[in-house]
Order: C-alpha cells, then sequence, then structure tokens
C-alpha cells in the first residue's frame, strides 16, 4: 500500500509540471542579467566596462529593465552607484515595490562576487535581445504580408532596413581617451601620406583626385553632362582605374546600357580596340590575340554590374546593402539618375517632387552606408540655346533644383569639340580637339576648379591629359584602329594596335610580338 502511494504521489507530481517540450520562450539569460546587475552595484569598474553598451531594452525581465533604467540615471547624475543608491532612486520614483523591494536588490548583489567577465555576460545579453528582435520583426512581416493594402515595395525596405539595423548591432564604445585618438589620427595622417594625401576612393585621374582627396564616404556625387558627351565613357573608366589599379570593389547599376554593352567598351578601353570594331568583330588575326592577352586584366576586376531597367530607389537601396555586406563594395555609381522610379504606389505624378525625393535617397544611402554614390544626371536643353561657349551652369540641372542640393560634389563634363569648336576659350586659345573638361561647380568641402582630360572617341575613354604630354601621343595620329585597317597588298603584315603611351614604357616594343606564331614570324621583312 505504501508503495501504492507513492506512485501516485509522484503522479500527482508530474501531471502538475508544465510540459514544455513544445512551447517556446522567447531567447533570454536571466541569470546572466542578474550577474550583470549584481556586479554593477558592487563595483565601479563593471559600469564602466558595460554602461556604454547596454540599454534597458536589452534586459528580458521588466524588473531588471527598471533597475538599469534607475543605474543609468544615477550615472548620468554623476552619483554613486551602490544597493543603497539605488533602491532609493527606485523609491523616489515610485517603483520600487515593482522590482520586488530592497529584498530582490540584495539577492543580486549576493549572487555575485566581482566584475569580472562582465563585458561577455553583455554580448551574451545583447545577442539574446537580437535574436528576440528578429522575432518580432518577422512576425511584422507575416502580419503586414497578409495585410492586402500593404505596399510590397515599401515593405521590403521596411524589412531590410530593420534587419540592417540589426546586423550593425554589437559592443561598440561611444567614447576613447584623447591618448587614443591623437594615436589614431597620426596612423591616418601617415597613410594619407603613403597614398599621396587620398583619404578617399581614388578616380584614377591625378588633378581631380588631387582636388577631390578621392571620392568621400557618405558623400553624394553627380556628374552632369548633355547626351554624347561622354557621361558613361567617364564613370566607365573610372571604375576601370578603381578595380584594376587599386583592386577597389565598385557596383555600377545602369539603367540605360546592358551589362554586356558596358563591359564591351570597357574591353575597348582596356585592348585599345575601337569599340566600332568591337562591335562589328571586324577584327584582325593579330587583334583577336591583343583582345585575349589584354582581356584578362577585366576578367578579375572586382566590378559588378547591374543593368535592371527602371530600377525604384527601394530596390537600389536593398542591393546596395547585399553588395557592402556581401563583397565590400566601397562606391556606387548609378547611370542615370532621371531613369530611376521612386517605386510602389508613391508616384506622385510630378516629375520634379519624384527627382528631388530620389536625390533625397540616394544621399540617405550614402550615409548609411557610408560609401560614396557617383550620380550621372541629364542636363536640360538650355545649353543648346545658350549662347557662347555652351560651358554647362549649376542651372541647367534638369528636372529639380533639390539635386544641387543634395549633392556635396556637382560637376558637369564639356567638350567644345561636340560643338564643332576646335580651341578652347581660354587665353591661349589652344586645340581642344579630342579634350574634355571636367568642371566642379559645386564643392561642399574643397575647392572648385576645371580640369581637362584627353578624351579618346573610338574607344569612349577619358584620360589624364599630362599622359599624352609625358608619351607624346599628342603628337601621334595612326589609321591602324580604323574599319579599313592596313592594305594588305604591300606583302608587310599589319601591325598590332599599340597604346603610344605603352611604347614608351617598354624596354622592348617588340615584345609585343613574342605571342605571334613562327609561320606569321616568316612574313616579317626586316
Amino acid at each position: 500500500m505504501e508503495e501504492i502511494g507513492r506512485f501516485e504521489s509522484v503522479k500527482r507530481k508530474t501531471q502538475s509540471v508544465i510540459n514544455l517540450e513544445r512551447g517556446k520562450l522567447p531567447p533570454q539569460a536571466i541569470d546572466l542579467e542578474e550577474a550583470v546587475l549584481g556586479a554593477m552595484m558592487i563595483d565601479k569598474k563593471g559600469i564602466d566596462e558595460i554602461i556604454d553598451v547596454l540599454f534597458p531594452e536589452v534586459f528580458y525581465k521588466i524588473q531588471h529593465q527598471t533597475i538599469y533604467a534607475a543605474i543609468q540615471k544615477l550615472f548620468n547624475a554623476t552619483q554613486p552607484i551602490d544597493l543603497l543608491t539605488v533602491s532609493n532612486q527606485l523609491k523616489s520614483e515610485g517603483k520600487l515595490d515593482l522590482i520586488g523591494g530592497e529584498y530582490y536588490l540584495i539577492q543580486l548583489t549576493q549572487k555575485i562576487t566581482s566584475a569580472a567577465h562582465i563585458e561577455y555576460h553583455g554580448r551574451v545579453l545583447i545577442e539574446k535581445y537580437v535574436l528576440r528582435q528578429l522575432i518580432e520583426i518577422s512576425s511584422n512581416i507575416i502580419d503586414k504580408s497578409y495585410d492586402e493594402t500593404t505596399d510590397v515595395l515599401e515593405l521590403l525596405d521596411h524589412s531590410e532596413r530593420k534587419l540592417f539595423d540589426i546586423a550593425e548591432k554589437g559592443i561598440k564604445r561611444s567614447f576613447s581617451d584623447s591618448g587614443t585618438l591623437v594615436h589614431e589620427a597620426i596612423e591616418k595622417i601617415r597613410a594619407r601620406s603613403e597614398k599621396g594625401g587620398m583619404s578617399g576612393v581614388p578616380s584614377g585621374f591625378n588633378r581631380i583626385d588631387k582636388i577631390t582627396s578621392g571620392w568621400q564616404d557618405s558623400d553624394l556625387v553627380i556628374i552632369a553632362a548633355r547626351p554624347g558627351m561622354g557621361k558613361t565613357a567617364f564613370v566607365l573608366s573610372m571604375a576601370r582605374n578603381m578595380t584594376v589599379d587599386y583592386k577597389i570593389p565598385v557596383a555600377v547599376f545602369s539603367l540605360e546600357m546592358s551589362s554586356v554593352q558596358l563591359i564591351t567598351r570597357m574591353i575597348s578601353s582596356e585592348t585599345g580596340i575601337s569599340s566600332e570594331k568591337l562591335r562589328k568583330a571586324t577584327l584582325e588575326n593579330h587583334e583577336w590575340k591583343q583582345l585575349f592577352n589584354k582581356v584578362k586584366t577585366l576578367e578579375n576586376a572586382p566590378l559588378f554590374i547591374d543593368d535592371t531597367p527602371a530600377l525604384s530607389i527601394f530596390d537600389l537601396r536593398a542591393k546596395a546593402r547585399r553588395l557592402v555586406s556581401q563583397h565590400d563594395i566601397k562606391l556606387i555609381v548609378i547611370d542615370y539618375l532621371q531613369l530611376m522610379t521612386l517605386g510602389g504606389s508613391r508616384q506622385t505624378g510630378n516629375r520634379e517632387q519624384e527627382i528631388a525625393t530620389i536625390s533625397r535617397n540616394l544621399k540617405s544611402i550614402a550615409k548609411e552606408l557610408n560609401i560614396p554614390v557617383i550620380a550621372l544626371s541629364q542636363l536640360s536643353r538650355s545649353v543648346e540655346t545658350r549662347g557662347g561657349n555652351k560651358r554647362p551652369l549649376l542651372s541647367d540641372l534638369r528636372e529639380s533644383g533639390a539635386i544641387e542640393q543634395d549633392a556635396d560634389i556637382v560637376s558637369f563634363i564639356y567638350r567644345p569639340e561636340y560643338y564643332n569648336l576646335d580651341v578652347w576659350d581660354d587665353d591661349m586659345a589652344s586645340s581642344c580637339i579630342g579634350q574634355a573638361e571636367f568642371i566642379i561647380s559645386k564643392h561642399r568641402n574643397g575647392s572648385l576648379e576645371n580640369i581637362r582630360l584627353r578624351f579618346i572617341k573610338e574607344q569612349a575613354k577619358f584620360k589624364d591629359l599630362e599622359d599624352d604630354f609625358i608619351s607624346g601621343n599628342f603628337e601621334f595620329q595612326s589609321a591602324l584602329n580604323n574599319d579599313e585597317g592596313v592594305d594588305d597588298s604591300s606583302g608587310s603584315i599589319n601591325l598590332p594596335t599599340i597604346d603610344p603611351s605603352d611604347s614608351f614604357s617598354r624596354d622592348n616594343i617588340f615584345d609585343e610580338y613574342s605571342d605571334i606564331d613562327d609561320e606569321d614570324n616568316d612574313e616579317l621583312d626586316f
């Protein structure tokens, strides 16, 4: 009978316990919460280690949130923090009974003997908080997804922004001592000195980089011009310099041209073969070899091209976040701003207001991701109707004055040759054939200047003008890039297309022939 009684007692106890096998509790670490609060009340070192890291919502129990908020108030008021001061603070707020009275505070201090490992404990609490936030955000997304009135693009943007914010959470100190800051500043100055004073992302154009010190993080840069001036050619030349010469990851969002068209332009620029020849595929044997040899530099370049048409600002933000997270993108190029849309149901019908909203969002993306954003822009036709040299002005920016307001740098590309002009309108009246001017008309953190560059139309390529004077390129005119090629009737071979600037940097110009077969060598007439 006694055994039966014991069995019934055990049975009753088993039935009284809640079965949690199929239930779920929010992520939490109550024991570590108690350890952190107890350590802060018995050891001042614990407060210094964690006070700038945690916030009340990190704690799961409402009592612990209340206690930590009281500790924060005492710390901000430069008051001592211990069992008595925290108790008095809670009593003055009328919350002492809410947390369980003085007895509960005493229990917290008895559960810990020092503030050792408090920073690690705080990191665990943040991890639990992040998990709880993920659960909350996911539930909210599910609820809104079932709501028929929800705008899909806005929901996607909201969801990605929330998840991106959570991904950025971590233990970060909000202060640094003077010694540490001085040391960091000196290291940055030394690094800039080694880079020739470069503090941002280099464009690869010497005079532009000298004025801007590179494109700066969180800056919105507008590059505007009339159609046919070479906006796309300029940013592609710049992207080539960044990705090939400096190995800097760059993302290009092309709303006008396909990704294959863009990369074909870059191949023309890299190989020296005219874009028309590549488009028609009328290449000589030596040009095919030249194509396969020199295109290898582009194959390994960290360049990412997205050619989604009518890209919305929401899609751009989402894609940019992923590119920065997955590929550590350092700069974004948009070609071009006027082809973008707001997306969703937010169209206002007023294009000027839409462009203003897009412009503000581009600046917001640059600040959020802390990278430069370069956006190309069209100019109004007022440039064409204006007399004189037709050099662009800030007032020529198309459709919205907000572009000028939001941008940190506004620049223009001007080629007098486009308007059938042969000389520059300066005192020297020098030739402007094959040249362009990069005009910096607004520079929030620097000077304004007009910078002249070489423009190679056949290759859709920009380069420093100084390079031509060093190599003597301005004196040479070659017909080798023409579609007609070289007349084979002479019996001599068609020479490879060579950039004249390369010829002065090689030890032996005929190294270019190292890949020519023996059969071709037999035709050489020396």
